[in-house]
Order: C-alpha cells, then structure tokens, then sequence
C-alpha cells in the first residue's frame, strides 16, 4: 500500500511541481546550477556544493521554501505525506539534470552529470 501511495502522490505531485522547477529556471539559478555551486538532492530539495556563498545560500534556502511548501500542497491533497512526495521529487528531478549539472548520490557524494544516467536510489522508479 506504501508503494502505491508513493507512486500515485508521485503521479498527482510531480505534475504540479513541474510549474515551480520552470520556475526555478531564473537566470541567477540557471547559473547557479550551470557553475556547479548547487545540485539537485535525494531529499527533493536543492543542495549547496560546497560552503557556497550568501547570495547562493539565499537563493537555495528560497526555492527549497518553495518546493516544501509545494510538497506539503500536493501531500494535503494526496494523502501522501510531504517526506514521499519529496523523495518522488528528488528522483525525478536528479533524472533529469543535463550533463555538467550536480547532483547527490545516495550516499550522499556530489557528483557532475555526464551523458550516462545519474546515480539514483534503487527505490526510484
């Protein structure tokens, strides 16, 4: 029953999450992603590489407001909760960075996309 509620809030949820990450593709986050100073996360929410600067720190901890507060939305709506929506998200959004974008394996390791697919957690679908 978990696996179902996870695929079908990721079904409801991701669609409505694709209007925040168009978004999100402001110029100041398209060259955040474009140098490599954020990345996208299992958690389904954006990540600092590195110690990352005030003006980095604040665009992330921005559209990370965003995205939770989109999660909680959609998890209200679903039944689903936030953390699987989030989850879901973070999947998804780590398979679709281009190459030369960040992402965070699972165990937690930033890596550089190349053409090959991103290193995602086994439970993805």
């Amino acid at each position: 029953m978990k696996t179902m509620t996870i695929i079908t809030a990721a079904t409801l949820g991701i669609a409505g999450l694709c209007g925040i990450a168009s978004a999100q593709r402001d110029p100041a986050y398209a060259a955040a992603r474009a140098s490599g100073q954020v990345g996208e996360q299992p958690d389904g929410y954006l990540g600092l590489v590195g110690a990352g600067s005030g003006e980095y720190r604040a665009l992330v901890n921005n559209i990370n407001i965003q995205r939770k507060a989109a999660y909680t939305q959609k998890a209200t709506a679903t039944g689903a909760t936030v953390e699987q929506l989030a989850f879901t998200s973070g999947c998804n959004l780590i398979a679709q960075t281009a190459p030369g974008e960040k992402y965070r394996t699972p165990d937690g390791v930033w890596k550089t996309r190349t053409a090959a697919a991103p290193e995602r957690d086994s439970r993805c679908v």
